[in-house]
């Protein structure tokens, strides 16, 4: 093993990645095994670097005062360059005879020669960054994954065109430094000129790098035949499955099940219902009620502003339906049209793709996703415009949570009506009273922590396409209640015992959840609170950190544990005479088996070995001792 050229402790010069210009650092660590110096810079940051990337002290000898302010003509932009040089030409009266400068040379010129090798020049070129707030630093190019859930956002660095951000002082205003041989000073105007332009042209520049990098990666769920194959088929297996569930027996021996006619899968007074719906959870969107926040630092740098009022709207929802039921609404009256707004939704959040790709087309570059490819139906599909807006009205932050989320509650509600009444009840059943009060207070918990959602992947990487319209507006509301739907067909009596070691199990499954969750939020938000002190990290040369301990030292992906077990308390009510109600669980298991290996693969290429240091930390993705 080839030994170490730099001692622990020791303050040297190391080049900043992605650029020639070297700032001072001290060494604190030296891997034998990869060959990598931790440093230190000045205002903190660690990064790992080649030894090739480190120069001695004694390499960099700067200019005295007196040379430097001799000649700051030297210095200046391209325009005043010729009478720059005309003037350094000129005899100063302290100059020797040029025959006596002349021969001087000519006597000592190796040693001139080995001087000027040596000595550098320090070219000072402002930047200014805006300050960004809280300890979320600036994203330069690259999609941000924060739903790797073990990152938190330090000082970013991006080697893409070979400029970068400094870290924020708290003027705001940093320094760039760039170190070049002294010989080469004639062309430091040029280079200069030339780094203006990358300056100022750096969204454009970072808009090429991102249409470069997305056609070169490899297309998700399949590519173009995956995600026709999803579009087309998702909706049909729907509705098989809810016409499955209305059934008395439901067996795969009787699939498919009767198709009903066309009337009762298509009302245009339901579907104009639907539009009701979704036009006044739109208002309630607009109330100026609520904090306004700012989202993660996209890709062109901008941060979005966003306002929570999602419980607000809630609330006023509950509100509406409970002077409904006091007025004598019947709302079980909409089970019978279940199917009809099922359609009804499947056809607007159709519609709803469709404009959201027509608009895209028309987008800035920098406006878009990273994960569009530039084929139709892909991009139909993940979405191709990452924030559409209109206004500042955010369509895809609205539908996330607002229609969908909400929705599926009114439905479990409806359900819960429907089974009293079918029945003849004068109370629900305990299952169907579980299965409500479960995933009421996931919705609740949802909305109540709203901001949460800014970090995850549907927001910062994925467009608003089919998938993300479907999903919030159909599938969450009418597969996420599939609990409630089968029992109003299918009651289970559940004993108390059961009950409660079902509601164990739930409140289990909601404790890692949400302290998990809370957990990495607050690493973000603020990485120096002292209340996370205590939590271990792993630096990386990307200038984020990998959390290895607490809920993220037991698995890389505790949330997704405790979602997994808040599933299966979902689907226990419902007993076990049938696989229906578990159909929920299952595919929530390949859902997040599925994300979890995007995260993998993401992550594996972004951190390189400090990805491979933390799984070795972290060995369980997903479930401890199971793989």
């Amino acid at each position: 093993m080839p030994s170490r050229k730099f001692a622990d402790g020791e303050v040297v010069r190391g080049r900043w990645p992605g650029s020639s210009l070297y700032y001072e650092v001290e060494i604190l660590s030296h891997d034998g095994k990869s060959q990598l110096y931790t440093v230190k810079y000045k205002d903190g940051t660690e990064l790992e670097l080649k030894e090739s990337d480190i120069k001695p002290l004694t390499s960099f000898k700067q200019r005295k005062s007196g040379s430097t302010s001799s000649s700051p003509s030297r210095r200046r932009g391209s325009k005043g360059s010729r009478g720059s040089r005309s003037r350094s030409r000129s005899r100063s009266p302290g100059r020797p005879p040029r025959s006596s400068r002349r021969s001087a040379s000519a006597s000592h010129q190796p040693e001139i020669r080995e001087t000027r090798r040596e000595i550098l020049e320090v070219k000072l070129t402002p930047l200014v960054l805006k300050p960004f707030g809280n300890s979320i630093g600036r994203y330069n190019g690259e999609a941000e994954h924060v739903e790797s859930n073990a990152e938190r956002n330090e000082l970013p660095h991006k080697n893409t065109q070979e400029k970068f951000h400094l870290p924020q002082e708290s003027s705001y205003v940093s320094t760039q430094y760039s170190l070049r041989p002294r010989r080469e000073e004639i062309k430091l105007k040029e280079t200069d000129f030339n780094e203006e332009k990358l300056v100022t042209k750096r969204p454009a520049l970072l808009r090429t790098y991102e249409v470069s990098t997305t056609q070169t990666e490899d297309l998700e769920f399949g590519g173009v035949p995956g995600v026709l194959l999803i579009t087309t088929g998702l909706p049909v297996f729907l509705f098989l499955l809810l016409l499955m569930c209305k059934q008395d027996e439901p067996s795969l021996l009787n699939f498919p099940p009767p198709l009903p006619a066309w009337d009762d899968l298509w009302e245009t007074r339901v579907f104009g219902v639907y539009l009701l719906w979704f036009f006044v959870q739109a208002l309630f969107y607009l109330l100026p009620i609520g904090k306004v926040v700012e989202g993660m630092p996209l890709i062109n740098g901008r941060r979005l502003k966003y306002r929570l009022n999602g419980f607000y709207a809630f609330l006023l929802t509950a509100a509406a339906v409970g002077a409904s039921l006091y007025w004598g609404l019947e709302l079980h009256s909409m089970y019978r049209h279940f199917l009809q707004f099922a359609l009804a939704a499947t056809v607007f959040s159709a519609l709803l793709s469709v404009y959201l790709y027509a608009r895209s087309l028309k987008a800035p570059r920098e406006e878009l996703s990273p994960a569009s490819s530039g084929n139709a139906v892909y991009d139909f599909f993940i979405g191709r415009e990452l924030n559409p807006r209109i206004g500042t009205f955010d369509l895809k932050y609205f539908c996330e949570l607002r229609p969908g989320l909400i929705g599926w509650v009114l439905i479990n509600l409806v359900l819960l009506l429907t089974e009293m009444k079918l029945n003849n009840r004068a109370a629900p059943s305990l299952a169907m009273i579980l299965v409500n009060s479960f995933q009421l207070l996931y919705v609740v918990d949802a909305l109540w922590n709203e901001e949460a959602v800014l970090t995850t992947m549907d927001i910062l990487r994925d467009g608003f396409g089919f998938m993300l319209a479907f999903g919030d507006l159909v599938w969450v509301p009418f597969i996420y209640s599939f609990q409630a739907f089968y029992l109003v067909h299918h009651p289970n009596e559940v004993s108390w015992p059961v009950a409660s070691l079902i509601i164990a199990l739930k409140l289990s499954g909601y404790v890692i959840f949400r302290c998990a969750n809370s957990q990495k939020n607050a690493f973000r938000k603020n990485p120096a609170d002292p209340k996370l002190a205590h939590l271990k990290t792993i630096h990386t040369s990307t200038g984020k950190s990998l959390l290895v301990s607490g809920w993220w030292g037991f698995v890389r992906h505790p949330n997704y544990l405790g979602d997994l077990l808040m599933a299966l308390a979902w689907s226990l009510p419902c007993g076990f005479s049938h696989a229906l109600p578990y159909f929920y669980v299952v595919y929530f298991t390949v859902l997040l088996v599925h994300r979890e290996a995007r995260d993998e693969r993401y992550c594996r290429s972004k951190y390189g070995l400090a990805w491979e240091k933390y799984c070795q930390r972290v060995p369980y993705r997903l479930v401890p001792y199971l793989y």
